[in-house]
């Protein structure tokens, strides 16, 4: 593949940290159907990460994996070998809840498989060779890029906000998302950094960026949708869309709009995803995860 002119790279000649996957234990028999008491749209926002982003994240890591071959910088290569590590076990845990979720009546698996195909269908490597397997894969690597931006931000706010757990959240639900989130932020650079390895052009990181604010919005409100209809608790209330409103306003889950607000701070030609703040609360929780403890870390 070859090096487009006027690309941006990062050297990675800081030794100080790696991304690596970690091995997590999560037991979730105890987790009931709102798992945030009192909060059933909340919980299916959460929801969301458990059934359906694992399969954008699946796709992500097939990605990163096809642009190993094209990355000469060992350091950088390293990175992306921990990140696919760390969304492979992603998937993994959050397919435990899934299944979890699913034994004790809540019926998505249609929904996830109709996911899953359409990620196929849409981010796969559609058996392109030569040239356009290289541009195709450029392009996928610079929606993921725009896609991972705004779930560090996510994940930040599931590491900062009090409020979900001073609503009494599952613990083990509480450590799954704020230890999947801890990882979002640690490895937030990764595929924007394999991005402007492999291409770099700013007209393609803006026009994926968009692509991916346009992609992930409608994709949580539609599957939160699916999964309110779904829930079959007769005390679920009626109007999904004023509980969105009224978690949204009281903190319980952040605010959507940072679909539009986070594309001028990403689009600046000068951002690199470092600049969206310290990481030191991501290692310190992944430090003393009970999950991770669980596992042996």
């Amino acid at each position: 593949m070859t090096e487009p002119a006027g690309a941006t790279k990062r050297t990675y000649s800081d030794e100080a940290h790696a991304i690596k996957p970690r091995d997590v234990s999560f037991s979730f028999d105890s987790v009931p159907m709102h798992y945030i008491p009192g909060e059933v749209l909340a919980t299916h926002i959460v929801n969301v990460m458990h059934l359906v982003l694992p399969e954008g994240e699946r796709a992500m890591a097939q990605a990163l994996s096809e642009a190993l071959p094209y990355i000469e910088d060992e350091r950088l290569k390293e990175e992306v070998q921990g990140f696919v590590g760390q969304e492979t076990m992603h998937a993994s845990s959050h397919e435990g809840a899934r299944k979890h979720l699913q034994a004790i009546g809540l019926e998505a698996e249609s929904f996830v498989d109709k996911v899953a195909w359409l990620v196929d269908r849409i981010l796969g490597d559609h058996g392109m060779t030569g040239r356009a397997k290289e541009e195709w894969l450029k392009e996928r690597l610079g929606i993921f890029a725009g896609m991972e931006h705004f779930t560090a931000v996510i994940g930040d706010w599931m590491l900062q906000s009090d409020v979900i757990e001073d609503l009494g959240m599952h613990p083990t639900m509480l450590d799954l998302v704020r230890w999947h989130g801890a990882e979002e932020v640690e490895h937030r650079s990764v595929v924007y950094d394999a991005y402007m390895y492999l291409d770099g052009g700013y007209a393609r990181r803006a026009r994926t960026a968009a692509i991916a604010s346009a992609t992930l919005l409608p994709l949580f409100i539609i599957s939160t949708a699916y999964l309110f209809k779904k829930d079959p608790s007769e005390d679920k209330g009626r109007f999904w869309a004023l509980q969105w409103l009224s978690a949204t306003a009281r903190g319980v889950i952040p605010n959507a709009l940072i679909f539009f607000t986070e594309m001028p701070r990403y689009l600046r030609p000068g951002f690199h995803p470092s600049q969206l703040g310290p990481m030191d609360a991501a290692l310190r929780y992944l430090a003393h995860s009970p999950a991770a403890r669980a596992a042996g870390h």
